[in-house]
C-alpha cells in the first residue's frame, strides 16, 4: 500500500509545521525567480517545498515515500508495518526475490 496523495500532502504539511524557518523561507521566494521558470508563485513554492522534504529524506536515509509514511504513521510499528508492506511491493514490481531485496536495501523481513 504505497502512500496516498493525501498522506504526502499531510506529510508536507506535518513537515513545514515543524520547520518554521522554512515556511519563512519559502513565503518570502522571489516571484521573479517563479516566473523566470514560467510557474506561477504558489507553482515554484510547491517545488521547493517538495525539494526541502526529498532533501530530508535524503539526508535521513530514507525514500521520499518512507518520509511521508513516518510522518504520517500513528505510531513507530505502524509505519514499519507500512514501510515493508510498500517494500513488498516494490520487490514484486522489480520482479526480485523478496529475501535478495531485503539484503540489497539492508531490510530486516
Amino acid at each position: 500500500m504505497a502512500a496516498t496523495e493525501q498522506q504526502h500532502e499531510q506529510a508536507l504539511k506535518t513537515f513545514l509545521d515543524e520547520r518554521p524557518e522554512l515556511r519563512v523561507e519559502l513565503d518570502n521566494l522571489n516571484p521573479l525567480l517563479a516566473q523566470a521558470k514560467g510557474e506561477t508563485a504558489e507553482q515554484y513554492r510547491d517545488e521547493r517545498l517538495h525539494e526541502a522534504f526529498e532533501a530530508e529524506a535524503e539526508r535521513l536515509g530514507l525514500f521520499a515515500w518512507e518520509l511521508t509514511l513516518q510522518l504520517t504513521a500513528a505510531t513507530p510499528e505502524d509505519y514499519e508495518t507500512q514501510r515493508l508492506e510498500v517494500h513488498k511491493e516494490v520487490a514484486e514490481m522489480a520482479g526480485m526475490d523478496w529475501l535478495e531485496y531485503c539484503e540489497l536495501y539492508g531490510l530486516s523481513k
